[in-house]
């Protein structure tokens, strides 16, 4: 059986792509232009390149490579499905009949479509499962009373938004929640957070949304994140352990252990 990726952005597609070869794999890549990076159309053995609305194109394809698994890896971002996208016919129909327009719900249309033609989404984690975190505490510095304080409230605002499809991530400071992420996606919104909380210490809390698949949106971690997180004087962040990518692990946590940044996996919400 051939399997397929639909890549976005982010270094979740190259890791892939990476595990990908070292197992010997034969992944046909479909990257998004508006998106994808250099490195996915280096590494893929075989790619094409779609734009960001054409899921007729995707769809043949597809189905032309014989490809009956696929895989989504990496970030769309949420502003682009409204400024960037030209759809075709078969994306316009799709969207008219939508009564939301957020993540669940265009791309639950889009599964159902793809398993129309004989096509079905799986897990976007299955060829990076060493990546996801762990329970407990993940860098060497352990949470404080305050910090574990701020995780549980935050956790219980985060699990409690995460039905409404908006985003992944709060910031809270001093039990307060001082900024959600929406459209603009974490880094953003730590920025923001830290605009108004007056140098107080930030947390950063994310969590999977309550979900019981991994097929698409799976948060994610990596250097990037902790390079944000001393930016914004953020000094801990809890995830959901089996349920986050923590990308380029070994650096991102070396980087957190210099930083005296906590990170600590929980259980997922159910």
């Amino acid at each position: 059986m051939r399997h397929g990726m639909i890549a976005g952005n982010g270094r979740f597609p190259v890791l892939a792509l990476q595990a990908a070869r070292q197992l010997g794999l034969d992944l046909v890549v479909v990257g998004i232009r508006e998106e994808v990076g250099p490195d996915v159309e280096r590494l893929a053995p075989n790619y094409y390149s779609i734009s960001l609305g054409e899921l007729g194109r995707l769809i043949s394809i597809l189905k032309n490579e014989q490809i009956s698994e696929v895989m989504m890896c990496g970030q769309v971002k949420h502003t682009k499905i409204f400024s960037s996208i030209r759809p075709d016919w078969r994306l316009f129909k799709l969207l008219i009949s939508l009564e939301q327009k957020n993540t669940d719900a265009l791309i639950g249309g889009v599964v159902r479509i793809l398993e129309d033609e004989g096509i079905k989404l799986t897990d976007s984690t299955m060829l990076l499962k060493d990546l996801l975190a762990g329970e407990g505490d993940l860098a060497s510095r352990k949470a404080d009373a305050d910090e574990r304080r701020d995780f549980q409230y935050g956790r219980r605002v985060a699990n409690s938004l995460a039905g409404f499809d908006i985003g992944q991530s709060v910031a809270i400071a001093d039990r307060a929640c001082v900024a959600v992420e929406a459209m603009e996606g974490t880094d953003a919104m730590l920025r923001r957070a830290a605009s108004l909380v007056e140098c107080k210490p930030l947390r950063l809390v994310k969590v999977s949304r309550r979900r019981k698949h991994l097929l698409f949106d799976v948060p994610v971690a990596g250097p990037a994140t902790i390079e944000v997180m001393v930016e914004t004087g953020t000094t801990a962040m809890p995830i959901d352990a089996g349920r986050t990518l923590l990308l380029d692990r070994s650096e991102m946590l070396e980087r957190a252990n210099v930083a005296g940044i906590a990170i600590t996996g929980y259980p997922p919400a159910e």
